[in-house]
């Protein structure tokens, strides 16, 4: 995999899995675009690619529900490179809660991010993909393709991140421009703390997991970043449309 003059936008490349795909794709050589809402971490995000890569990261501090944001973030692209090869569109958050449960506003702070949020950054994106016959490639989860209680708005942003991943891969294909997605399960971050885990409980869950992966145990932010370089890189250029599972098995495993 070969990223030398690819220009690759990263959303939410300011820690876990962006920040780990951005380094990965820093040692296949790619010019990054990394885009965070905290400035700290994403200055961090760029130092450790400039140690890295070769060409030092364009960073913009911005937020993808913000539409000026996401407006910035493709003119400083093409103002800097003139041109648009990736999108990772990595940015996402969570939310617990049940039907019962979950209020009408984290609902929509949930829809925003993982998937207006999309939506809006890769129709601005398109006609510079179209141009450099590029792809798309979309951070998912396996609660997109399977169902669990108690994260509703999460679950449900995820599957219909997916539908658009497939719908857009159908839109532009005659184009020559790919889209995929992939779809981790337990992967070793802090996101299951920020929906609430204290670290006890989250050594618990983690524990657990073992039991619910069919490899037996949870993924690495890099196994992750390592599925992404391969849907975006010239390596798959027959691949589009799919929604790629780098889940240890999860997906595949039913209760007994």
């Amino acid at each position: 995999m070969d990223f030398n003059g690819k220009v690759v936008i990263i959303t939410g490349a300011s820690s876990e899995i962006g920040a780990g795909t951005a380094k990965y794709l820093a040692k296949l050589g790619a010019s990054l675009v990394l885009t965070g809402r905290n400035e700290e971490s994403l200055q961090q995000t760029g130092k450790d690619c400039e140690a890295i890569g070769k060409v030092k990261p364009l960073l913009v501090v911005a937020d993808v529900t913000k539409e000026e944001d996401n407006t910035l973030v493709i003119d400083e692209t093409v103002k800097k490179f003139g041109k648009l090869d990736v999108l990772v569109n990595n940015a996402g958050k969570g939310v617990g809660g049940s039907i019962e449960s979950t209020s009408m506003s984290q609902f929509d702070d949930c829809m925003n991010t993982n998937l207006r949020g999309v939506f809006h950054l890769t129709q601005l994106a398109v006609p510079y993909l179209i141009k450099s016959k590029g792809n798309i490639v979309n951070v998912s989860s396996v609660a997109g393709t399977r169902s669990f209680p108690n994260v509703l708005a999460y679950c449900i942003s995820k599957a219909a991140l997916d539908q658009f991943t497939r719908c857009v891969a159908l839109e532009l294909a005659p184009k020559g421009v790919r889209v995929n997605s992939v779809n981790p399960a337990v992967i070793v971050t802090e996101f299951h703390k920020r929906l609430g885990m204290d670290d006890p409980s989250y050594q618990a869950y983690l524990k657990r997991s073992e039991e619910t992966h069919a490899l037996g145990r949870v993924g690495t932010t890099a196994e992750v970043a390592a599925a992404i370089a391969f849907l975006a890189a010239d390596t798959a250029s027959f691949i589009t449309g799919t929604n790629l599972c780098v889940d240890g098995g999860k997906n595949v495993m039913c209760p007994r």
